[in-house]
């Protein structure tokens, strides 16, 4: 990309229960984007970090903090960056979302030369070995039912259940708290009501946690289950 940016928003992502995993941990992401900042002269905005609310959030809605990078990069003339590209997504649907949004994306690792273009492919590769490993594990067992093997435990759908459940509950307390230093920041700014504070929210392109515009009492559900 052109040498145009001189201001960026860092955004680091980690999915849960997994930080550290592949040496991609919160202060990983963090280190290798602040030396690639100072080897570039760019100066950090902010520094933004997001625990992924769910297996395959490549929406938007559900990635609170990304939304809050884009309007803070739109706000301050910056562009956003990341250590990996998968730090955003490895679908390049959802890339191409992203530069729809008209907010320029800096990946470290590709250094400030990977125009948005570039980035399509890298994206289009990434999501084609994900494709290429999920059609290896069908077949091999499609292979092993086959030979009359029995897949799965088909004993303990209670405990399935249970941690289903588990599993949304946690999604649910991640996304608040991705979203909690959000409102803090817009209630340090000196809206406190619970209209203002979604009012703030939506003006952010801050969506809910199932993707819809904020009101009163979805704050006020927030504000709770952060309790």
């Amino acid at each position: 990309m052109p040498r145009l940016v001189e201001r960026i928003v860092c955004y680091m992502r980690v999915s849960t229960g997994a930080q550290g995993r592949s040496g991609l941990g919160l202060e990983a992401q963090r280190d290798i984007i602040r030396r690639f900042a100072e080897s570039e002269g760019l100066e950090i905005v902010a520094e933004l970090e997001e625990v992924e609310t769910g297996k395959g959030s490549d929406a938007l809605e559900r990635r609170p903090v990304l939304a809050e990078a884009l309007a803070l990069a739109r706000r301050s003339n910056a562009a956003v960056c990341v250590a990996k590209l998968d730090r955003l997504s490895r679908d390049v649907h959802f890339i191409s979302g992203l530069m729809a949004q008209r907010v320029p994306f800096i990946v470290a690792a590709l250094g400030t030369d990977a125009d948005p273009f570039m980035l399509h492919i890298y994206a289009a590769l990434a999501e084609q070995e994900r494709r290429m490993i999920s059609e290896r594990t069908r077949a091999a067992l499609a292979a092993k039912k086959a030979q009359g093997m029995v897949l799965g435990n088909r004993t303990n759908l209670t405990e399935a259940s249970a941690l289903g459940s588990a599993a949304n509950v946690a999604a649910a307390d991640a996304f608040a708290a991705n979203v909690l230093p959000i409102v803090r920041d817009i209630q340090g700014s000196g809206v406190k009501t619970l209209r203002a504070i979604a009012i703030a929210l939506n003006a952010r392109g801050i969506r809910t946690a199932r993707g819809g515009v904020w009101h009163a009492s979805t704050v006020y559900n927030l504000l709770t289950r952060s309790a």
